[in-house]
């Protein structure tokens, strides 16, 4: 079977299809297609043949977008089979068999009914075959064949990254690369010049230039300054065809934006500025601001502002404002027109961010001069010191001058000035002052122990312009006098103990003085010179504004003298010298060995327990209740009518049993002893010792020899019969006992009683050691060395 194509539309194909008709010819028209073997024929001996190549084969080329009315013709198949009598059917099979492609199914023709886009499809694959019709057997086996959409020039390039925002530096070379910018083109880029595109440059010129073949845009001027344009619009062509004369084209839009470069410096709309200030405007305030222009922005406009010389640089400062980049003038100090009407300032302006690419453009700063005229205001009255400290002596008369103040007006008029004392607190009414002269008064007696500082306020005003008032604050200090006598510092509770020794320090005293210390600072103690020396105590001056009590004696005894009173008399070392007179309290107390207070009387002994009221009180009701107790149990007892002795086991019930040791030489109080010594010693201490006997008492030898012939039994009726007569005894029955001791002991008695009327030199100390209970002895007997100093 034979194909045979009349695409022969392209210039390239023109010498394929000329060999295919030729070679079509040769073979009745017709590309001789050889089968791999014959096909037997019924009725025929089966002969072998060389096989021969069953196609002769070349792709079909169909034309994109074909707008013609008829469909268009693609190729022809033919089979050497097909002897043109009708007995071929060609059939065609594959990618748009019968809907794109149709075949005429006797002659093999195969036309396209359809436009194709080779854009959206390139080829189609198709099989064509050839059977006997009336068989429909194949007469040669199925072949696979393509058909090519053949393209055309339908597509213009496209740019789809468009439109594009691009920057450049001002100031750049010429020649620097700002975007590269690339157009596609859908059309078949290995056949012909469909996809060749090229570029060039519709809008933009002489400024920038583009690559026909790249797309990349270049600056194209030197020096291109931002400050003259920022902005370019360039418009980017892209043509296919290589960019002959037909060909398609696309294009874009560039916009290029040239970025700010430090190129220009900071300049100063003029030469000379002046400025007026007032002379009342404060220190620290903005007075004016100045402002250098520069064509650059953001921080290639940024600057510093600088008082680089003149005469009121230190008069004034000037600082940066960033957002505005203006220059802000501060005052420093104060102006006075009085004194200085003008002032000039040189100042500069430079920028921060220097570019030194560019520094032949330069400098980068710039000055100008500015003149400050002072202008003339009406002041208040100024002081001459910005604070006054006065003195006056308390208890000065009233009117007293305490001091003066001094104002003036500033001003070139010179008003006068009055004064006066603004009375906003209670202290401004305690002065007065001269409305001419400034000269403050007392208005009260002072007492600088009471209030020794007050504040108060002076105000000045013109005459000519009350409302212009200055303020100035006056301190007043109050000077002392030594008006206040020195006095003890606090009650003191001054004990001696009885123990004490002579010299002895028990008390250390200081005073106190309302004055200051150059009126009361140094004390002088001493007893009163009126009275007469002081036997017990005396007082030492100790130089420091102390003094010292001393004991005079030793040994002090609160049954013969509880208190004592020392008087003693301060003075001070003011001028003229004051003084007062105190009387010092001295208790006597018992003190322990070590000097500490055991006991001093009831009253001090409850004080140093720490008994509270409630205490004493709840002390007092028991004993009252001990006491209704003894009286209701005396008051039962004396009830019964019972006999002294009922029977021998209770003569326990009605012993009266003494335990009394006796309050030793002092007790003269206690029973009498002698009852329970044996009756030969009965009658040797039947009398008093303290008390002159009335009958001259028998001789020991007597009173003993009689006590010996006497019966015991008559002794106890006599004891009895005194016993119920003395009105001492208890008034209830009693048996008394008396136990006999025999003669006494040729050691003799080892009684105290007698040792009153002896002296001795034998020394006690040892009684301390023995206990709590020989202390009242080691306290009559003993010399305990007390080191209590209080």
């Amino acid at each position: 079977m034979r194909i045979t194509s009349t695409s022969c539309i392209c210039p390239v194909l023109v010498c394929l299809c000329f060999v295919q008709r030729c070679y079509g010819a040769a073979h009745h028209g017709s590309i001789k297609v050889t089968r791999n073997q014959t096909k037997h024929i019924e009725g025929e001996t089966e002969v072998h043949h060389r096989p021969k190549r069953g196609w002769v084969w070349n792709q079909f080329f169909v034309l994109e977008e074909h707008m013609g009315p008829d469909p268009q013709y693609v190729g022809k198949l033919h089979s050497n089979s097909d002897k043109g009598d009708g007995s071929v059917k060609y059939i065609l099979t594959g990618e748009g068999a019968g809907t794109i492609f149709i075949i005429d199914d006797t002659t093999g023709d195969i036309h396209s009914t359809k436009s194709l886009d080779r854009e959206q499809k390139t080829h189609y694959v198709l099989h064509a075959q050839a059977i006997d019709r009336r068989t429909n057997k194949p007469l040669e086996p199925e072949s696979e064949f393509i058909i090519k959409v053949q393209d055309i020039n339908d597509n213009a390039p496209k740019f789809t990254d468009g439109p594009y925002i691009v920057t450049v530096p001002e100031m750049s070379e010429m020649g620097t690369s700002v975007l590269q910018v690339t157009a596609t083109d859908a059309d078949d880029p290995t056949y012909g010049n469909s996809a060749r595109v090229v570029y060039s440059i519709l809008q933009g010129q002489p400024y920038f230039s583009v690559d026909p073949k790249t797309g990349v845009i270049r600056t194209a001027l030197h020096n291109m300054d931002r400050e003259a344009r920022e902005h370019y619009s360039v418009v980017i062509q892209a043509k296919d065809m290589a960019g002959q004369v037909g060909g398609l084209s696309g294009s874009t839009t560039v916009n290029i934006t040239l970025t700010d470069v430090n190129d220009n410096p900071p300049r100063f709309p003029q030469k000379h500025y002046q400025l007026y200030v007032p002379e009342s405007a404060q220190v620290g305030s903005a007075v004016g601001k100045i402002k250098a222009n520069d064509a650059d922005t953001g921080s290639n406009a940024d600057m510093k502002y600088t008082i680089i010389n003149g005469d009121g640089s230190g008069v004034f400062s000037i600082s940066t404002d960033k957002e505005t980049r203006e220059g802000i003038l501060s005052l420093k100090k104060p102006l006075n027109y009085e004194k200085k009407k003008s002032y000039t300032l040189n100042i500069e302006g430079a920028n921060t961010h220097v570019d030194f690419r560019f520094s032949h453009l330069g400098p980068f700063k710039d000055v100008t001069m500015l003149k400050i005229i002072v202008g003339d205001v009406d002041e208040p009255p100024l002081f001459s010191m910005p604070s006054y400290v006065m003195e006056v002596y308390e208890n000065a008369k009233i009117g007293t001058p305490v001091g003066t103040v001094m104002a003036q007006d500033p001003d070139a008029a010179n008003s006068l000035v009055r004064y006066f004392i603004d009375h906003n607190t209670e202290e401004d009414r305690y002065f007065t002052i001269d409305a001419s002269t400034g000269t403050i008064k007392t208005a009260k007696i002072f007492d600088r122990e009471e209030t020794p500082w007050y504040n108060i306020t002076v105000a000045a005003s013109e005459i000519d312009n009350p409302g212009l008032v200055s303020h100035v604050p006056v301190g007043v200090r109050i000077l002392d006098v030594n008006d206040n006598p020195p006095e003890l510092a606090k009650d003191y509770d001054v004990v001696v103990c009885e123990n004490a020794k002579p010299g002895q320090v028990i008390q250390t005293i200081t005073a106190t003085d309302k004055d200051n210390s150059a009126n009361g600072a140094r004390f002088h103690f001493s007893l009163d010179e009126g009275l007469s020396l002081n036997p017990n105590f005396t007082l030492r001056n100790n130089e420091d504004n102390t003094a010292s009590i001393l004991t005079r004696r030793r040994r002090y005894s609160r049954t013969t003298q509880d208190t004592y009173y020392l008087p003693v008399l301060i003075s001070d070392g003011g001028v003229p010298p004051l003084s007062s007179s105190s009387t010092l309290t001295i208790r006597v107390c018992a003190c322990e060995r070590d000097g500490r207070v055991r006991t001093c009387h009831a009253e001090a002994f409850l004080s140093s327990a720490g008994l509270s009221t409630g205490a004493l009180i709840a002390i007092l009701l028991c004993v009252v209740i001990l006491l209704a107790i003894v009286v209701l149990f005396v008051t039962l007892r004396r009830s019964k009518k019972e006999p002294l002795i009922i029977s021998e086991e209770d003569v326990r019930e009605n012993v009266v049993t003494y335990d009394d040791e006796g309050g030793g030489e002092e007790d003269t109080e206690a029973f009498d002893i002698t009852a329970l010594r044996n009756p030969s010693a009965a009658e040797e201490l039947k009398y008093r010792r303290d008390v002159r006997p009335e009958v001259k008492p028998v001789s020991r030898h007597h009173l003993s020899s009689s006590l010996d012939s006497i019966d015991v039994q008559e002794f106890i009726k006599q004891r009895l019969a005194e016993a119920d007569l003395d009105p001492s005894v208890p008034p209830y029955d009693s048996l008394q006992t008396y136990a006999y001791e025999g003669h006494r002991s040729e050691a003799g008695s080892i009684s105290s009683l007698d040792s009153a009327t002896t002296h001795s030199d034998q020394d006690y100390n040892y009684l301390g050691d023995w206990g709590p209970e020989f202390k009242k002895l080691a306290e009559l007997y003993g010399e305990i060395e007390s080191e209590r100093t209080t």
